[in-house]
């Protein structure tokens, strides 16, 4: 009996494991991706960006919106000083969006006429099993 209990939780310990490995490449694929996306802002083609956004970003505001939305908030900011990786999280479930697989990740960044923000980007992993940017908030 002792032996078969030892057996349940090694198992349970290498499948927790396994899981917790599998959302953490995740979560290196999604911050890549958010990377490579944020570069694209960064450079002010933000027309750009909202083609290479997840489908539900674009279903969600158009591109005519999304350019003044960033024309208005993120061009006044200045240029990219510094952006620092602060956190990244794998979930499945997120408010007033369907379920699917995201990961939250937020950068503290500074800007040339803003010391210190916060960036939070949630890539969502597309039909095509590619991440694409879904969300962006800039505080």
């Amino acid at each position: 009996m002792l032996r078969g209990i030892v057996c349940f939780v090694v198992i349970g310990l290498t499948l927790g494991t396994n899981v917790m490995a599998n959302e953490s490449e995740k979560e290196k694929a999604a911050i890549t991706s958010a990377e490579k996306w944020l570069s694209i802002v960064d450079e002010g083609k933000y027309i750009e960006s909202w083609k290479a956004s997840s489908d539900n970003f674009k279903q969600a505001i158009k591109q005519d919106q999304w350019e003044q939305a960033l024309q208005s908030a993120r061009k006044p900011l200045g240029k990219l000083v510094s952006r620092k990786l602060m956190s990244a999280s794998y979930t499945t479930s997120l408010p007033g969006a369907p379920d699917g697989e995201y990961v939250v990740i937020q950068f503290n960044t500074s800007f040339e006429k803003k010391n210190s923000g916060i960036e939070t980007v949630t890539p969502k992993m597309d039909l095509d099993g590619m991440w694409r940017v879904s969300g962006y908030y800039i505080k």
